[in-house]
């Protein structure tokens, strides 16, 4: 099997893939802090979506691991991949109770992780190219 020639990212697109991965890191994370700390109002808001509060607690540490997962350069397309599945859950669980307004921000948070790393990883744009 021959390796696929993998041109170099610059470094304006580096820069610019961490920072549009990071914001919906940033997100996830706080996402997490409410999952855990479990301010006023966010227990209401998991029953109503139909999550018990020790699901929610795991929900957190699910999170938290894909989102690391993702921040690790060598394991980013795994994170993608995991985060991809997660926020497709949050959406679902939106559009289930009828709520889609809010479900189309989980998919906007996949949007931007999987565009920061098609920024910043030449691999993936060998297995995307989008231009030619």
């Amino acid at each position: 099997m021959s390796a696929v020639a993998v041109a170099a990212v610059s470094t304006k697109a580096r820069w610019a893939g961490w920072i549009m991965g990071a914001l919906p890191c940033l997100m996830m994370f706080f996402s997490v802090a409410m999952k855990v700390l479990l301010p006023p109002g966010v227990p209401e808001h998991f029953t109503h979506l139909g999550w018990t509060l020790p699901d929610v607690r795991s929900l957190a540490i699910l999170e938290l691991a894909c989102t690391v997962i993702y921040l690790v350069p060598r394991t980013a397309a795994l994170g993608a991949i995991l985060l991809t599945a997660y926020l497709g859950g949050a959406a679902a669980a939106h559009v289930r109770i009828n709520d889609a307004g809010v479900a189309a921000f989980p998919i906007v948070l996949g949007v931007l992780l999987w565009g920061g790393l098609f920024l910043r990883d030449p691999r993936l744009r060998a297995l995307i190219p989008l231009t030619r």
